[in-house]
């Protein structure tokens, strides 16, 4: 750019001309103009902009400096102001950018776990899931509820919450809703009556845990509650903790829903 500057020392430029020479915008040029950042030398009689070598030789400083991301009120006073400390301008500019990087360092490694939190769900390797949710686990687990509920919103909430969730974090879950189905087994084994205040207690707990994951409806944790005890996994893990416990937990799910004014016969995922 210097080169072509120098090799138009003694032709004076129209803006048009300028613009192309030097790559930016003729608007552009005008707004530097208008600023006092880059002020052609000379007008032709009708009074259009002139540039002389002079003026490209401070456009291709102006744009040397651009780029290392200076204001151009910066720009202006490195150019312009003799007490202006162009070194100490540059390393401030240096400090900025680095900080800048940083930020944008943490940005790329949250949205990397965010893409692995939306593949994946749990964040954790199988070695640590085991160790969190126990030696029954099936780190496989992650990867088919992806597949049955990749596409949904919850699938999506679930992953945005997953992705700043630390080991620590899974473990608090995972012992909380430990001593939530051990306080439902024991809960079915006293006979305690769906609908009474222990039993909406517990349903009411679930809620609360398992909001964790995503925002959940009364009307979605009786869709929940059919599906623990229609899916022969689901009912599996519940009625291993206590026979019967699976429809037992739907049942104290549908009557709290009843309680807070819901059919559960019509309740809908919403």
């Amino acid at each position: 750019m210097m080169h072509m500057a120098e090799s138009r020392q003694d032709t004076d430029l129209t803006v048009g001309d300028t613009a192309a020479l030097v790559g930016v915008t003729v608007r552009t040029l005008h707004h530097w103009d208008e600023i006092g950042l880059a002020t052609p030398s000379g007008r032709t009689p009708a009074g259009y902009r002139l540039y002389t070598g002079a003026d490209l030789e401070r456009l291709c400083r102006i744009l040397a400096y651009r780029e290392t991301g200076l204001s151009l009120d910066a720009i202006r006073g490195v150019l312009d102001d003799a007490a202006t400390g162009i070194a100490a301008t540059l390393e401030e500019q240096r400090e900025r950018l680095a900080e800048r990087i940083c930020d944008l360092q943490r940005i790329d490694k949250r949205l990397a776990r965010l893409a692995d939190a939306h593949q994946h769900g749990i964040l954790l390797s199988a070695e640590e899931q085991k160790a969190t949710f126990g030696p029954d686990w099936d780190p496989q687990q992650g990867a088919r509820a992806r597949a049955r509920w990749g596409d949904s919103p919850q699938w999506a909430q679930f992953a945005e919450r997953a992705a700043s969730r630390s080991p620590d974090d899974w473990r608090d879950l995972s012992d909380a809703m430990s001593r939530l189905e051990q306080d439902l087994g024991a809960a079915l084994a006293r006979g305690v009556r769906a609908g009474s205040p222990e039993a909406n207690d517990l349903a009411d707990r679930h809620r609360a845990i398992f909001g964790n994951f995503f925002p959940i409806t009364r009307q979605m944790q009786v869709c929940l509650g059919r599906m623990f005890e229609d899916d022969a996994g689901f009912a599996a893990h519940y009625d291993g903790i206590r026979d019967g416990l699976a429809t037992w937990f739907r049942q104290i799910i549908d009557e709290a829903a009843r309680g807070d004014g819901i059919d559960p016969d019509l309740a809908t995922w919403q």
